[in-house]
């Protein structure tokens, strides 16, 4: 499962607003190679099904993830963090071993 902090929520419902996006558009997260520590986090706005996605609806928001990144982000939640020392979205990942000063990267 992927979890939504009600701080996400809120800002990803204000960005589909903002943005117009219609209600077909879902966070879609994924883990690539790359990072201070191995592996990063991407997160963008989709409305296209791959085939092996896995779909989760937490806190009425709607995430999808790829099958491998599954395996990274498995009770991970993805929370917002805003104002002047906010760092925005970053995932809070039990999985993580280590992560890296800025957040954007981790190990396993």
């Amino acid at each position: 499962m992927l979890f939504v902090a009600d701080s996400a929520k809120t800002k990803i419902t204000e960005i589909i607003q903002d943005q117009h996006l219609t209600d077909d558009y879902f966070v879609r997260v994924s883990v690539t190679s790359g990072g201070c520590s191995g592996l990063s986090y991407q997160m963008d706005f989709d409305n296209e099904a791959r085939p092996n996605d896995q779909v989760f609806d937490d806190n009425g928001v709607k995430v999808v993830t790829d099958l491998k990144s599954f395996l990274y982000l498995c009770n991970t939640t993805l929370e917002f963090s805003g104002g002047l020392n906010g760092k925005g979205f970053y995932f809070n990942n039990p999985n993580a071993a280590r992560t890296c000063g800025c957040g954007e990267s981790f190990a396993v």
